[in-house]
C-alpha cells in the first residue's frame, strides 16, 4: 500500500479518512471496519499490512484495524439546494487549518473539494461532485471532512484519530451526492463524529462514526 502525495490532509501525510479506506480495503474489503490512526499516515511510503496493523518500512506502526462494532446511526440528509447553501459558508474557505487538504481544502483545485457549511441545527453538509475514478477510499475520504468541521472552529483544528465505516454502495462516477455530518460529544480533546453520504437518488451509500483529535 501507498498513499500518494497527492491525496494528503496536513501537508506531509495523507489525509485520515483516505487512508483508511485504503486500509480497509487491503484489510477485507467494505464492510464495517474499525481503523485507529496512531501516527500521521506517511506520503509515498510502502506500508504493509500484518496481523490487523499496518506498519511502515522501519516496522513502526502506523495504524490499527479491527471489525466495527454496529454502525447504526446516520445524519439524517438533507436536499442538494440545502447543501449548496450550506457550502456556500464554509468556514474553512476563510479560516482552514490544512488549505491543501485533499478532500476539503480551498487550495486544491484537484480535490474532492468538499466544503462542509453548518446548518441552524449545528449539523454540516456539502455537495460532493463524484470524481471519474471511484472506490472505497474516496467514499471514507468523503465521510471524513464534513464529521471533523462539525466541531473544528477557528483556532480550534482537529485531526482524524479513529473512523469505522460501512460502505453500502459506491456512487456513480459524476453524480452530485450529498454528505452531512454531526458532532455526538466533546469530551477534553476528543471530539466523536458522525457522517453520512446519500447518492443522487437521495439512498444511503455510506456511514461512518469517528473520534478526532484536537490539536
Amino acid at each position: 500500500m501507498i498513499i500518494e502525495a497527492r491525496f494528503n490532509g496536513p501537508p506531509d501525510s495523507g489525509n485520515g479518512g483516505w487512508s483508511a479506506g485504503v486500509f480497509a480495503t487491503a484489510y477485507g474489503g467494505d464492510g464495517q471496519v474499525e481503523v485507529t490512526l496512531r501516527r500521521p499516515p506517511p506520503l509515498d511510503t510502502p506500508l504493509a499490512l500484518l496481523d490487523g496493523e499496518v506498519r511502515d518500512p522501519a516496522g513502526e506502526v502506523v495504524a490499527q484495524l479491527r471489525p466495527a462494532a454496529e454502525l447504526d446511526d446516520v445524519v439524517p440528509p438533507v436536499d442538494l439546494a440545502t447543501a449548496r447553501a450550506a457550502s456556500a459558508a464554509y468556514p474553512g474557505l476563510v479560516d482552514h487549518p490544512f488549505p491543501g487538504c485533499y478532500v476539503c481544502g480551498p487550495e486544491r483545485d484537484d480535490g474532492l473539494r468538499i466544503f462542509p457549511g453548518r446548518l441552524p441545527d449545528g449539523r454540516t453538509a456539502a455537495p460532493v461532485r463524484t470524481p471519474r475514478e471511484v472506490g472505497s477510499a474516496m467514499v471514507w475520504a468523503a465521510l471524513d471532512c464534513p464529521g471533523g468541521w462539525a466541531v473544528i472552529g477557528p483556532g480550534r483544528p482537529y485531526v482524524l484519530g479513529r473512523i469505522a465505516a460501512r460502505v453500502e454502495a459506491l456512487p456513480r462516477p459524476g453524480d452530485e451526492c450529498v454528505v452531512t455530518g454531526a458532532a455526538i460529544a466533546v469530551e477534553g480533546r476528543k471530539a466523536l463524529v458522525r457522517s453520512s453520504l446519500y447518492g443522487a437518488d437521495g439512498a444511503l451509500l455510506a456511514h461512518a462514526r469517528a473520534t478526532w483529535i484536537a490539536v
